[in-house]
């Protein structure tokens, strides 16, 4: 694993992760949902609207992009 594919995987379990205790505390505070149901729904949310971070491999060596489902374009990242 090479220095930009971690930071890549750093970076999306972290907004992951932010993201689904945002939205399972949102989940529980404004819906009747309750049991297996609040993470369920929230790792949904966290997985559909965070950004997707991936480490690729061009002629002018490895570049870090990232994709999010409010843009249209994949963004280099540094």
């Amino acid at each position: 694993m090479t220095k930009l594919q971690l930071r890549a995987f750093l970076y999306q379990l972290g907004i992951f992760a932010s993201l689904f205790i945002l939205f399972r505390f949102l989940v529980q505070r404004y819906t009747e949902l309750s049991g297996f149901w609040v993470p369920f729904v929230a790792f949904v949310l966290a997985t559909f609207i965070g950004p997707k971070f991936q480490a690729v491999k061009t002629n002018d060596g490895e570049k870090l992009y990232m994709k999010w489902v409010f843009s249209k374009n994949v963004k280099e990242i540094g």
